[in-house]
Formats: C-alpha cells, sequence, structure tokens
C-alpha cells in the first residue's frame, strides 16, 4: 500500500469513527454498557444452504462476523475473523486503519447500532435461495433508474454476475486469485489488485457497482473518487454508507 493510499484510508475510518461517536453521544449511547457479541458465523448460519455453491463464504475466501446490539444484529464480511466482548466506547476506540480485525469488528457493532436505532435496514445478508431474487430486483432498479448502463462490478457476487452480465454490458473484477483469469456466467474475471485493471473498468463502466465489504478490507476509498457513478451493494456497508453520504443497493430485509 502506498503512501497516498493508505492517507486515505486514515482519513476516511477517522471520519467515519467520529460521525459514529457524535451519534452515540447524541443517542446516550456510549457510556453505557452495552452487550455486544460478534460471532463468527458458519456459512450455512450467514446465508443458508443455496443451490449456488460459489459464494465467497462458501468456498472459504470470506468470513461473515455478527455483531448483536440491544437485540439488533450487524454483520460484515471480512478476511480477519475474531471474537469481542465490550462496550461501544471501546469499539470508537479500536485502531481500524491498520487492523483489519478492528474494522470488522467495528463495522459489524456500527450496523447492529443502526438497525437498533432504526436509522438502517438490510443489515443481515439474505439466506438459501433469496440472493437470486436480490439478483432479479436488483437488475430491475437498475434499468428503472440508470436504464441500460455499462456496468463495472466490484467483486465476484454470483448471483449478482449472472444476472446481470444476461441483461448488461458488464466486466468484473475481483481480488481473489483462485476467481481470476476465469470465465463465470460468460464474463473474464479481471484482476482487482492491479490499480490499472480497477482504473480501466472503472473509467469504462457508465455505473459501479462495488461490494460493500471494501469497508472491511480498506479498498473502499479506491471508489469514493466516483461517487456520482457507483452503486455500493450488500449489508457491509450499511451504517457507513448512512454516516458517509454513499449510495447503497441492498433487499435483504424483503426475503427475512
Amino acid at each position: 500500500m502506498n503512501e497516498e493510499t493508505s492517507s486515505r484510508q486514515a482519513a476516511f475510518y477517522e471520519e467515519l469513527k467520529q460521525k459514529f461517536t457524535s451519534l452515540l453521544k447524541e443517542k446516550g449511547m456510549l457510556q453505557e454498557r452495552v452487550d455486544l457479541r460478534t460471532k463468527n458465523l458458519t456459512p450455512e448460519e450467514a446465508i443458508g444452504i443455496p443451490k449456488r455453491r460459489d459464494f465467497p463464504i462458501l468456498t472459504g475466501k470470506d468470513v461473515m462476523v455478527q455483531a448483536e446490539c440491544a437485540g439488533s444484529l450487524g454483520q460484515a464480511f471480512t478476511d480477519a475473523p475474531m471474537v469481542f466482548h465490550g462496550t461501544l466506547e471501546e469499539v470508537c476506540a479500536l485502531d481500524l486503519t491498520s487492523s483489519s480485525h478492528n474494522r470488522g469488528i467495528f463495522i459489524a457493532s456500527l450496523n447492529a447500532v443502526m438497525k437498533h436505532l432504526g436509522i438502517v435496514d438490510c443489515t443481515v445478508h439474505c439466506k438459501n435461495d433469496t440472493p437470486e431474487l436480490c439478483a432479479k430486483d436488483a437488475a430491475s432498479y437498475i434499468h428503472e433508474h440508470f436504464q441500460n448502463p455499462k456496468i463495472g462490478l466490484i467483486g465476484y457476487q454470483p448471483s449478482l454476475l449472472e444476472r446481470l452480465s444476461a441483461e448488461f454490458e458488464l466486466r468484473v473484477v475481483d481480488l481473489n486469485p483462485d476467481n481470476i483469469g476465469q470465465t463465470r456466467y460468460g464474463v473474464v474475471v479481471e484482476d482487482g489488485t492491479l490499480e490499472a485493471i480497477q482504473k480501466d473498468v472503472c473509467d469504462w463502466a457508465e455505473l459501479i457497482l462495488c461490494t460493500g465489504s471494501t469497508v472491511c478490507n480498506g479498498t473502499i476509498v479506491n471508489y469514493l473518487p466516483l461517487k456520482e457513478k457507483i452503486l455500493f451493494y450488500g449489508t457491509s456497508l450499511a451504517g457507513a454508507a448512512k454516516l458517509m453520504g454513499l449510495s447503497r443497493l441492498c433487499f435483504a430485509d424483503r426475503y427475512q
């Protein structure tokens, strides 16, 4: 990671922490002892048992962690699973720039709190074969709001890739070496670890559909300058999208 990227990450996470801390102070939650648990979910707990078996969480490349706060749940995809028990004040004191573990704790906790406060929805992943319904709804939403754009899909999400590639001109990038260079649903998965490839896809696309898990791995800062043509998708970014003014697409609560 170069110094410029590291600086942008630090600025992003500091602003996010400040906004969350201010919200907790406003709601009188920061100083209270909160029952907050984060646990690693098995794939079946996370997304059930879908017919499709190539979701990243089922191939062992991603782990979903879940936080519970005041009876509400918040989830986050991460490559750095952890267990945590503490207060929201302690969560807000975590170093988010240098630790993927801490980002997973913070993001899942943020999502649980924002769900508890009624500020956001769709903080728990849809299960079983409902991702297929989500992909159908996503395609309809894109047609309605953007007509027929060229789509850059950031992150390998098989349901979205199969559905959208059948209806739109599409390119996809991913970080998983097992996917890179492979043809999936008629589309070659390009190397998302290369900045030149990221830039080429994003310049080409008229709409960028980006996984919200980028908020956990830190790569979200690469896409923030594209705010005018980007939609983040999924549960991970629920709370952060609201606090940071980012557009998000997720229909998970429709299928619970």
